[in-house]
Formats: C-alpha cells, sequence, structure tokens
C-alpha cells in the first residue's frame, strides 16, 4: 500500500482513524513515562497489527460489497469475522499495552 492509499483510508475509515488517534495518545503516553526499548518494539509491533487488522477489514468489506451488493448472509458472515479480527487484534494489544504501562501509571501515582 501506498502513503496515498493509505491516506485515502485514514479519510474515510472512521475506525481507522480512531485507531490512528490512540496510537498517537500511546506514542505520547511512552514518551511521558519513558518506557524502553523492548517496550515501544512491542508497541510498534501492536501497532501495526492493529492498523494493518483494520486495512484487511476495509478491503475485505469493499470486496464484498462490490461482488455482493444485495443483501447476503455469507457475505455478512464474511464482514464480520473480518471486523472480529480486528476487535481480537484491539484487544490484544489492550491487554499488551495494560502490562507495558499500568505498571508504570501506578508507580507514578504511588
Amino acid at each position: 500500500m501506498q502513503f496515498k492509499e493509505f491516506g485515502s483510508a485514514l479519510k474515510t475509515e472512521q475506525n481507522l482513524k480512531i485507531h490512528f488517534i490512540v496510537t498517537i495518545l500511546v506514542v505520547i503516553l511512552g514518551i511521558v513515562l519513558k518506557i524502553n526499548f523492548t517496550e515501544w518494539a512491542i508497541c510498534f509491533l501492536l501497532f501495526g497489527f492493529v492498523i494493518t487488522a483494520e486495512l484487511m477489514n476495509t478491503a475485505i468489506e469493499v470486496t464484498v460489497d462490490l461482488a455482493m451488493p444485495d443483501i447476503n448472509e455469507k457475505a455478512k458472515l464474511a464482514k464480520d469475522i473480518a471486523a472480529g479480527a480486528v476487535l481480537v487484534s484491539s484487544i490484544v494489544a489492550v491487554l499488551i499495552g495494560l502490562a507495558i504501562f499500568l505498571p508504570k501509571i501506578i508507580e507514578l501515582i504511588f
């Protein structure tokens, strides 16, 4: 994917915008909490994981809509499964993010 296509997806896909904003907020939090190199590497892998899942979901939805413009249960199932993959990747990212950031936040507070 070229940057032009990513920009187009970012403009049109609400969920991709949300993932991108969360990515920026996590980077800011990482800077503030001074996470180490390994933690940064994990965060960037997770950013890529979730954004890639969202882009794949979008591609599947567009393809299914082109191939099957009428309502179809199997088409709906394909789109739901693709959306489920984004949900799973996001949940995994949040859980790993909590494992990285929560101890640092607790240490900062107490």
